[in-house]
């Protein structure tokens, strides 16, 4: 790659994350002249991926990591994850929300960062099965009418089952932000709890408009329950840190791609 000197940090660990997981794994030699970068430059951007916990440091290079697709981290932990993209994922998302709207937010850190910039929009409904993101708006009284679904807790702390299920079955918003676990071509979008798929699904019947809110990382993941096909998706908003092929295949499979901080990181 020719130009590959000059790659933002967050752009060159997609580029690897995506070697690693399409060849299985990849040495640290060949990323070197694959990126035009030095040995230290790989060695740092390994270290910064195995801290995340997407890939794992072998002799020489790395692998990928295989989550048990029941797996489903806590809050805080996939808060830590590729932080400054949902940041962006965020501020772009908030821009589509229109003062007055009656909006749904899924459970997630994502959707979580969307809360707080939509706390500014005058005059909103939120409904949402996030008592995390119930609390953002909670906390900054008078910011939007919030409606939480009961529901049991999960793990990220999104309420889930017949609970949650049925008040949102008798509700209609004009947009729905999303979070998932993984979004992929053959699976679509998926979630390790099965419950929470179906409170997904009933939040997808519900709405007029759903826009999935991911950072580049769940591209190509698979968790155990799918609860969507892509055409089902309005719009995904996700990060720069996509590789070419990423957003080629995005680009194809799914009706609306916003790629959020692309004009100021190009």
């Amino acid at each position: 790659m020719s130009d590959n000197q000059n790659l933002l940090a967050e752009q060159r660990r997609a580029l690897i994350l995506d070697e690693v997981r399409r060849r299985g794994g990849a040495r640290v030699n060949e990323l070197t002249r694959k990126l035009n970068v030095s040995d230290m430059t790989v060695r740092r951007d390994l270290d910064a991926l195995a801290r995340q916990g997407v890939i794992e440091k072998v002799h020489g290079g790395a692998v990928p990591v295989v989550e048990a697709r029941t797996h489903e981290p806590g809050f805080e932990a996939k808060s830590a994850l590729a932080p400054g993209a949902k940041e962006d994922i965020a501020r772009a998302a908030a821009a589509m929300v229109a003062p007055g709207s009656a909006i749904a937010l899924s459970g997630g850190t994502t959707t979580y960062a969307v809360a707080r910039f939509l706390l500014d929009v005058p005059d909103l409904t939120v409904v949402t099965n996030s008592v995390r993101v119930a609390d953002v708006f909670h906390a900054a009284k008078g910011a939007a009418t919030v409606v939480l679904t009961g529901g049991v807790r999960t793990p990220s702390d999104a309420l889930v089952g017949p609970v949650a299920d049925q008040a949102i079955a008798s509700l209609h918003f004009d947009v729905l932000f999303l979070g998932v676990h993984g979004v992929s071509v053959e699976a679509g979008l998926s979630t390790p709890n099965l419950a929470e798929a179906e409170t997904n699904r009933r939040l997808i019947r519900s709405a007029r408009r759903v826009v999935v809110v991911a950072d580049h990382t769940k591209w190509g993941t698979v968790a155990l329950g799918s609860f969507a096909r892509l055409d089902e998706v309005d719009a995904l908003v996700t990060d720069a840190g996509l590789s070419d092929e990423m957003r080629a295949e995005m680009t194809e499979h799914l009706p609306g791609l916003v790629v959020a901080g692309a004009a100021e990181k190009a």
